[in-house]
């Protein structure tokens, strides 16, 4: 599970509704008939309209300065293994988010306990995703355009009479490296703005900063995991916990639908891997057989190679040499618990 949490884009060239982003997540939406399209919901209500999203959150803005975020984007993406384990049923996908959202709401650091009922909220399911230039296969298979790009343009330059070269030849160089490109679809080479094949199903949601009495302000982008200050002679805390929500979102899954989650999974060791990829590996190294061979198959689709735990300290050469591996490695694994798997 990989959920993220990003606040509103503001400046210059940004407006300050909602408006933009509920009409971006209504892209699937406009080639559907309407008893086909996915519809916004959030705690109580199952078919919203979007109109009324831009409205409400656009609304809920009270003292709020106009450099600061009217609302937040929460993105849950379940892997496709996760996906399949709740056979990719939205409406299954729908409670989840619901219990999720009392995750949410839990870890907020506050005198009373922030309850569900407090967010507004609207969610969307997206059954689609499309290749963008951070996918490892748009990436890998760059370099290949790149050659092929010189290649046409030379192509081009040869039939205007501004090379002496022979064509035949350059159109061999060129199709050789369309069948040497790693990565395809249907035999096409994969680009970006392609769709991706599987589940790719994922929820969208839109969190507004304020509470639903347009009082309080709840951001979970602030700087305080937990702390405490003084406001008019009062104790205030304040405050996200950040970890907490994650792991309770994870577990909350497993609780619902009995999944059990491998390591490579887990939003703890997405941390051991940022922080110690050596003890990440490590860790996976030391599971038991059968946990083992399931964490290997889920890296195997990141394209990462498992380095050897033991990095040598007596030998400088071979101790960088296997470090670099290690962070090639690390950098591959770091999409385990994306949807790609």
């Amino acid at each position: 599970m990989y959920i993220t949490i990003t606040r509103q884009h503001l400046g210059e060239t940004f407006s300050q509704s909602a408006a933009d982003f509920v009409d971006y997540l209504e892209k699937e939406n406009k080639a559907l008939a309407p008893e086909q399209q996915e519809p916004f919901f959030n705690q109580q209500q199952d078919h919203i309209d979007p109109k009324t999203v831009v409205q409400e959150i656009d609304a809920n803005t009270d003292r709020l300065k106009q450099n600061e975020p009217k609302f937040y984007s929460l993105t849950i993406n379940p892997s496709q293994r996760e996906l399949a384990a709740i056979q990719n049923d939205p409406e299954k996908l729908k409670a989840y988010v619901r219990e999720v959202m009392k995750d949410y709401a839990a870890s907020f650091y506050r005198k009373e306990p922030v309850q569900v009922e407090q967010l507004k909220y609207f969610a969307k399911i997206e059954k689609e995703r499309t290749y963008s230039g951070r996918d490892r296969e748009i990436r890998e298979n760059r370099p290949y355009r790149a050659q092929i790009a010189k290649l046409q343009n030379d192509l081009a330059k040869v039939n205007r009479g501004a090379l002496q070269e022979n064509p035949k030849l350059i159109q061999r160089d060129i199709d050789r490296l369309y069948k040497q490109m790693p990565h395809k679809l249907d035999g096409k080479p994969i680009t970006a703005g392609m769709q991706k094949p599987g589940s790719q199903t994922h929820v969208h949601i839109v969190m507004s900063r304020k509470d639903v009495t347009n009082t309080y302000s709840l951001s979970p982008g602030s700087s305080y995991r937990e702390s405490e200050a003084q406001l008019h002679g009062q104790t205030v805390k304040r405050g996200f916990r950040r970890d907490e929500f994650f792991e309770k979102a994870e577990k909350t899954f497993d609780r619902m639908f009995k999944y059990n989650r491998n390591y490579v999974e887990s939003y703890n060791a997405r941390k051991t891997l940022d922080k110690d990829p050596k003890a990440y590996f490590s860790k996976i190294m030391g599971l038991p057989a059968s946990k083992r061979a399931t964490a290997l198959k889920l890296l195997s689709k990141t394209g990462a190679k498992i380095p050897l735990p033991n990095i040598p300290t007596s030998k400088v050469a071979i101790a960088r040499k296997t470090l670099a591996r290690l962070q090639k490695a690390a950098a591959l694994a770091r999409k385990a618990s994306s949807i790609e798997i």
